[in-house]
Protein backbone atom coordinates (compact mmCIF):
# COMPACT_ATOMS: atom_id res chain seq x y z
CA UNK A 1 0.00 0.00 0.00
CA UNK A 2 1.39 3.39 -0.98
CA UNK A 3 0.55 6.80 0.44
CA UNK A 4 1.83 10.35 0.30
CA UNK A 5 1.98 13.11 2.90
CA UNK A 6 0.36 16.34 1.79
CA UNK A 7 1.72 18.42 4.66
CA UNK A 8 3.07 18.24 8.20
CA UNK A 9 1.46 20.11 11.08
CA UNK A 10 2.45 20.44 14.72
CA UNK A 11 1.79 22.56 17.80
CA UNK A 12 4.55 23.76 20.09
CA UNK A 13 5.46 26.29 22.74
CA UNK A 14 8.46 28.45 23.56
CA UNK A 15 9.17 30.26 26.81
CA UNK A 16 10.07 33.90 26.19
CA UNK A 17 12.17 35.74 28.75
CA UNK A 18 11.17 39.03 27.16
CA UNK A 19 7.45 38.32 27.53
CA UNK A 20 7.83 36.23 30.69
CA UNK A 21 5.41 33.65 29.40
CA UNK A 22 5.09 30.50 27.36
CA UNK A 23 4.22 31.38 23.76
CA UNK A 24 2.23 28.80 21.83
CA UNK A 25 2.77 28.36 18.10
CA UNK A 26 1.58 26.22 15.20
CA UNK A 27 3.90 25.05 12.44
CA UNK A 28 2.85 23.74 9.04
CA UNK A 29 5.31 22.42 6.44
CA UNK A 30 5.19 20.74 3.01
CA UNK A 31 4.93 16.95 2.84
CA UNK A 32 8.54 16.61 1.68
CA UNK A 33 9.87 18.56 4.67
CA UNK A 34 11.63 15.59 6.27
CA UNK A 35 13.19 14.26 3.07
CA UNK A 36 14.24 17.62 1.60
CA UNK A 37 17.89 18.61 1.78
CA UNK A 38 16.93 22.25 1.38
CA UNK A 39 15.91 24.72 4.06
CA UNK A 40 12.53 26.38 3.52
CA UNK A 41 11.36 30.00 3.33
CA UNK A 42 9.19 31.05 6.28
CA UNK A 43 5.84 32.76 6.72
CA UNK A 44 5.63 33.95 10.31
CA UNK A 45 2.21 35.24 11.40
CA UNK A 46 0.91 37.13 14.42
CA UNK A 47 -2.44 36.02 15.89
CA UNK A 48 -1.74 32.41 15.03
CA UNK A 49 -4.71 31.40 17.18
CA UNK A 50 -6.90 32.40 14.20
CA UNK A 51 -5.37 29.71 11.97
CA UNK A 52 -8.48 27.53 11.78
CA UNK A 53 -11.02 30.35 11.79
CA UNK A 54 -9.33 31.81 8.69
CA UNK A 55 -9.26 28.45 6.92
CA UNK A 56 -5.49 28.57 6.58
CA UNK A 57 -4.94 24.81 6.69
CA UNK A 58 -6.78 24.47 3.37
CA UNK A 59 -5.24 27.63 1.88
CA UNK A 60 -1.66 26.69 2.72
CA UNK A 61 -1.99 23.01 1.77
CA UNK A 62 -3.39 24.07 -1.61
CA UNK A 63 -0.49 26.46 -2.11
CA UNK A 64 1.89 23.52 -1.58
CA UNK A 65 0.36 21.93 -4.68
CA UNK A 66 0.94 25.02 -6.81
CA UNK A 67 4.09 24.53 -8.90
CA UNK A 68 4.41 28.29 -9.35
CA UNK A 69 4.67 28.82 -5.61
CA UNK A 70 7.71 28.19 -3.45
CA UNK A 71 7.13 25.63 -0.70
CA UNK A 72 7.42 27.35 2.67
CA UNK A 73 7.05 26.73 6.38
CA UNK A 74 4.18 28.52 8.11
CA UNK A 75 4.54 29.46 11.78
CA UNK A 76 1.61 31.08 13.57
CA UNK A 77 2.46 32.76 16.88
CA UNK A 78 -0.51 32.78 19.23
CA UNK A 79 -1.47 35.87 21.21
CA UNK A 80 -3.06 35.75 24.66
CA UNK A 81 -4.85 38.16 26.99
CA UNK A 82 -1.80 40.49 26.86
CA UNK A 83 -2.28 41.09 23.11
CA UNK A 84 -3.28 44.76 23.45
CA UNK A 85 -0.03 45.44 25.30
CA UNK A 86 2.35 43.12 23.41
CA UNK A 87 1.21 44.37 20.00
CA UNK A 88 1.76 47.89 18.69
CA UNK A 89 4.82 49.96 17.80
CA UNK A 90 8.14 49.22 19.51
CA UNK A 91 9.11 52.90 19.71
CA UNK A 92 6.22 53.79 22.06
CA UNK A 93 2.81 52.79 23.31
CA UNK A 94 -0.29 54.66 22.19
CA UNK A 95 -1.81 57.63 24.04
CA UNK A 96 -3.98 55.31 26.14
CA UNK A 97 -1.01 53.32 27.38
CA UNK A 98 -1.65 50.33 25.15
CA UNK A 99 1.27 48.58 23.47
CA UNK A 100 3.64 49.09 26.40
CA UNK A 101 5.18 45.64 25.80
CA UNK A 102 5.49 45.97 22.00
CA UNK A 103 9.25 46.45 22.22
CA UNK A 104 9.47 43.25 24.27
CA UNK A 105 7.39 41.42 21.68
CA UNK A 106 9.67 42.65 18.89
CA UNK A 107 12.72 41.47 20.83
CA UNK A 108 11.02 38.12 21.42
CA UNK A 109 10.52 37.66 17.66
CA UNK A 110 13.97 38.85 16.58
CA UNK A 111 16.25 37.74 19.41
CA UNK A 112 14.50 34.63 20.72
CA UNK A 113 11.97 33.06 18.38
CA UNK A 114 13.68 33.35 15.00
CA UNK A 115 16.97 31.91 16.34
CA UNK A 116 14.94 29.11 17.96
CA UNK A 117 13.18 28.29 14.68
CA UNK A 118 16.46 28.32 12.75
CA UNK A 119 18.00 25.97 15.28
CA UNK A 120 15.13 23.51 15.62
CA UNK A 121 13.58 23.40 12.16
CA UNK A 122 14.68 23.18 8.55
CA UNK A 123 14.09 26.87 7.77
CA UNK A 124 16.19 29.35 5.82
CA UNK A 125 19.02 31.28 7.42
CA UNK A 126 18.58 34.11 4.87
CA UNK A 127 16.47 37.19 5.64
CA UNK A 128 15.33 37.31 2.01
CA UNK A 129 13.30 34.15 2.67
CA UNK A 130 11.43 35.44 5.73
CA UNK A 131 7.96 37.01 5.62
CA UNK A 132 5.92 38.37 8.54
CA UNK A 133 2.16 38.91 8.44
CA UNK A 134 -0.61 40.06 10.73
CA UNK A 135 -4.19 41.25 10.94
CA UNK A 136 -5.53 44.45 12.52
CA UNK A 137 -3.26 45.36 15.46
CA UNK A 138 -1.19 42.29 14.61
CA UNK A 139 -0.75 43.79 11.15
CA UNK A 140 0.55 47.08 12.54
CA UNK A 141 2.93 45.07 14.70
CA UNK A 142 4.15 43.02 11.74
CA UNK A 143 4.81 46.18 9.73
CA UNK A 144 6.67 47.82 12.61
CA UNK A 145 8.85 44.76 13.25
CA UNK A 146 9.80 44.25 9.61
CA UNK A 147 10.47 47.94 8.95
CA UNK A 148 12.76 48.14 11.97
CA UNK A 149 14.47 44.77 11.47
CA UNK A 150 15.42 44.70 7.81
CA UNK A 151 18.14 42.11 8.36
CA UNK A 152 15.56 39.58 9.53
CA UNK A 153 12.79 39.92 6.90
CA UNK A 154 12.21 40.86 3.28
CA UNK A 155 8.40 41.10 3.09
CA UNK A 156 5.43 42.00 5.25
CA UNK A 157 1.72 41.36 4.84
CA UNK A 158 -0.78 43.63 6.59
CA UNK A 159 -4.48 42.79 6.68
CA UNK A 160 -6.62 45.75 7.82
CA UNK A 161 -3.68 47.20 9.72
CA UNK A 162 -4.31 49.40 12.76
CA UNK A 163 -2.37 52.29 11.27
CA UNK A 164 -4.55 54.69 13.29
CA UNK A 165 -2.37 53.85 16.36
CA UNK A 166 -1.51 57.29 17.74
CA UNK A 167 0.50 59.14 20.40
CA UNK A 168 -2.33 61.59 21.15
CA UNK A 169 -6.07 61.79 20.58
CA UNK A 170 -7.21 63.00 17.17
CA UNK A 171 -7.75 66.75 16.96
CA UNK A 172 -10.47 67.95 14.61
CA UNK A 173 -9.15 69.60 11.42
CA UNK A 174 -5.66 68.19 11.99
CA UNK A 175 -5.37 67.14 8.36
CA UNK A 176 -1.70 66.13 8.45
CA UNK A 177 -2.45 64.00 11.52
CA UNK A 178 1.18 63.19 12.33
CA UNK A 179 0.09 61.77 15.67
CA UNK A 180 -0.23 58.40 13.92
CA UNK A 181 2.91 56.74 15.20
CA UNK A 182 3.69 54.57 12.19
CA UNK A 183 4.10 57.61 9.91
CA UNK A 184 7.07 58.86 11.91
CA UNK A 185 8.42 55.33 12.22
CA UNK A 186 8.62 55.27 8.42
CA UNK A 187 9.95 58.83 8.16
CA UNK A 188 12.70 58.17 10.68
CA UNK A 189 13.74 54.91 9.04
CA UNK A 190 16.00 54.27 6.07
CA UNK A 191 15.30 52.99 2.58
CA UNK A 192 16.14 49.34 2.00
CA UNK A 193 15.60 48.16 -1.59
CA UNK A 194 14.89 44.53 -0.65
CA UNK A 195 11.80 45.35 1.45
CA UNK A 196 8.33 44.72 0.00
CA UNK A 197 4.92 45.51 1.45
CA UNK A 198 1.48 43.90 0.88
CA UNK A 199 -1.42 45.85 2.41
CA UNK A 200 -5.09 44.95 2.31
CA UNK A 201 -8.11 46.92 3.50
CA UNK A 202 -11.85 46.42 3.03
CA UNK A 203 -14.35 49.09 2.01
CA UNK A 204 -16.50 47.99 4.97
CA UNK A 205 -13.61 47.74 7.44
CA UNK A 206 -15.33 50.38 9.56
CA UNK A 207 -17.72 53.35 9.37
CA UNK A 208 -15.53 56.00 10.99
CA UNK A 209 -14.46 59.02 8.91
CA UNK A 210 -12.74 61.37 11.34
CA UNK A 211 -11.79 64.00 8.72
CA UNK A 212 -15.18 63.84 6.94
CA UNK A 213 -13.66 63.37 3.49
CA UNK A 214 -16.06 60.59 2.50
CA UNK A 215 -13.43 57.86 2.87
CA UNK A 216 -13.33 55.53 5.86
CA UNK A 217 -10.33 55.91 8.15
CA UNK A 218 -9.02 52.40 7.47
CA UNK A 219 -8.51 53.26 3.80
CA UNK A 220 -7.17 56.74 4.52
CA UNK A 221 -4.69 55.41 7.08
CA UNK A 222 -3.41 52.67 4.78
CA UNK A 223 -3.03 55.04 1.84
CA UNK A 224 -1.19 57.53 4.05
CA UNK A 225 1.25 54.78 4.99
CA UNK A 226 1.78 54.12 1.28
CA UNK A 227 2.39 57.83 0.68
CA UNK A 228 4.98 57.87 3.45
CA UNK A 229 6.66 54.78 2.01
CA UNK A 230 6.69 56.46 -1.40
CA UNK A 231 8.47 59.48 0.05
CA UNK A 232 11.05 57.09 1.46
CA UNK A 233 11.65 55.58 -2.00
CA UNK A 234 9.34 52.56 -2.22
CA UNK A 235 7.00 52.37 -5.20
CA UNK A 236 3.98 50.52 -6.54
CA UNK A 237 3.78 47.85 -7.83
CA UNK A 238 7.39 46.70 -7.39
CA UNK A 239 7.72 47.23 -3.65
CA UNK A 240 4.13 47.91 -2.61
CA UNK A 241 0.95 46.00 -3.37
CA UNK A 242 -2.28 47.63 -2.19
CA UNK A 243 -5.41 45.47 -2.19
CA UNK A 244 -8.77 47.16 -1.58
CA UNK A 245 -11.56 44.62 -1.12
CA UNK A 246 -15.02 45.76 -2.15
CA UNK A 247 -17.42 44.97 0.73
CA UNK A 248 -14.50 43.51 2.68
CA UNK A 249 -14.92 43.70 6.43
CA UNK A 250 -12.68 43.85 9.48
CA UNK A 251 -13.05 40.16 10.18
CA UNK A 252 -11.45 36.74 9.85
CA UNK A 253 -13.65 35.76 6.90
CA UNK A 254 -12.37 38.62 4.72
CA UNK A 255 -8.76 38.09 5.76
CA UNK A 256 -8.98 34.36 5.15
CA UNK A 257 -10.47 34.97 1.71
CA UNK A 258 -7.54 37.25 0.81
CA UNK A 259 -4.83 34.96 2.14
CA UNK A 260 -4.32 33.08 -1.16
CA UNK A 261 -3.58 36.40 -2.90
CA UNK A 262 -1.08 37.24 -0.20
CA UNK A 263 0.66 33.86 -0.41
CA UNK A 264 0.88 34.16 -4.19
CA UNK A 265 2.48 37.60 -3.79
CA UNK A 266 4.88 36.44 -1.09
CA UNK A 267 6.03 33.10 -2.52
CA UNK A 268 5.34 33.01 -6.24
CA UNK A 269 8.53 32.30 -8.20
CA UNK A 270 7.59 35.03 -10.69
CA UNK A 271 7.53 37.71 -7.96
CA UNK A 272 11.20 37.49 -7.08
Amino acid sequence: MGFSIDYISLNGSFFSKYLDRKVKFRLMAPGNYRSSEDRFPVLLMNDGQDFRAMGLEKTISESYLNKNSKPFVYVGVEANENRIHEYGTASSGDFKGRGKKALNYSKFIIEEFIPFLKGEFKVSYEHKDWVLAGMSLGGLTAFDIVYNNVHSFSKVGVFSGSFWWRKKAYVKHDYADRSRIILDVIKNGSYHPHLKFWMQVGTLDENADRNNNGIIDAIDDTKDVIKELSLKGYSEPHAIRYVEVENGKHNLATWGKMFPDFIKWAFNYNNE
